[in-house]
């Protein structure tokens, strides 16, 4: 299946959400006038694009309308395709460096599939024929220990894990120099998403960065955010309270296939100026996918 054919797929229930609201609001005229537009931007909004990129849409569509007289439905659907891939910029993926090691740290609040991410990240590393390492650094959840060395089971991963309620970064301080003594080319590390409150949560994440970049100055090191795509402008939040605490190399938009949200993508993008990286579309391990822009709008649209 390509990458296009994942995003239709994944994205259906957005689409249809969408495709049906334009056809809808433009039956019998078969063209937009300004109180159609005002509809079709709430639409944006319902589908989580936020208000503020919701506004920036429209204002263009009105725009290119003024300008070019065109107001047909698939002249508008253009301009909108056309602006949304402005916001979400160029596809940004991440890609392993060579003959070299290199570290994931998995960010984000409890709920959002960070484990799952992990393992999947981890069958897509080995089925490219790196040796991976997983890291079970949420030590504060006996469930997400389990959930990983199940995932290590089923990939023939080795897993780095302590037991329940110990030290975070004692984990993580194993984890990185076997990885270093085993030659390995990834190691995935999982954190904690939950401690009693924001604070706490922060500086627990910065210091399992700061052994980590103490104990591998030479590895290639990525701090990505996963967030769970059915949250809505929680994701935005989330985005930005973690961005404070560190710096993001990305995000990973995980459930978008859960329901017709997915223009939480856009939010994430214009609002937080963080690259979306991967896209979880579905429940199988193939179902982490690179984020592509083109291919992200395209499905959007019927």
């Amino acid at each position: 299946m390509g990458i296009f054919d994942r995003f239709r797929d994944g994205l259906g229930k957005t689409r249809k959400f969408i495709s049906e609201s334009i056809t809808r609001i433009a039956a019998g005229m078969g063209s937009f006038d300004e109180e159609m537009l005002d509809e079709f931007e709430m639409t944006l909004v319902s589908a989580d694009t936020g208000s503020v990129v919701a506004m920036r849409i429209i204002d263009k569509v009105r725009a290119e309308i003024k300008r070019s007289g065109g107001s047909g439905q698939e002249f508008v659907v253009s301009v909108i395709k056309t602006e949304m891939l402005d916001i979400l910029g160029p596809a940004r993926p991440y890609s392993l460096e060579d003959n070299k090691l290199n570290i994931i740290i998995l960010a984000g609040v409890n709920g959002t599939g960070k484990t799952t991410t992990a393992g999947k990240m981890c069958l897509r590393y080995m089925r490219s024929g790196k040796k991976v390492i997983l890291a079970a650094a949420d030590t504060f959840r006996a469930a997400a220990i389990e959930q990983l060395k199940h995932w290590g089971d089923l990939n023939g991963a080795q897993v780095i894990a302590h037991e329940t309620g110990s030290d975070p970064g004692a984990v993580v301080y194993d984890a990185v120099h076997a990885a270093i003594n085993r030659k390995a080319d990834v190691l995935i590390i999982d954190t904690a998403g939950r401690l009693h409150n924001k604070k706490n949560l922060m500086e627990e994440f910065a210091k399992i960065e700061r052994i980590t970049r103490r104990e591998a100055p030479d590895a290639r090191i990525g701090v990505f955010l996963v967030v769970d795509a059915t949250t809505g402008q929680n994701a935005v939040v989330q985005a930005k309270i973690f961005n404070e605490a560190t710096v993001l190399d990305g995000v990973i938009l995980t459930k978008l296939d859960s329901n017709a949200k997915g223009g939480i993508a856009l939010a994430v993008a214009a609002e937080t100026s963080i690259p979306i990286i991967m896209a979880g579309l579905g429940e199988r391990a193939e179902d982490l996918v690179d984020f592509e822009p083109e291919p992200f709008v395209d499905s959007l649209f019927g």
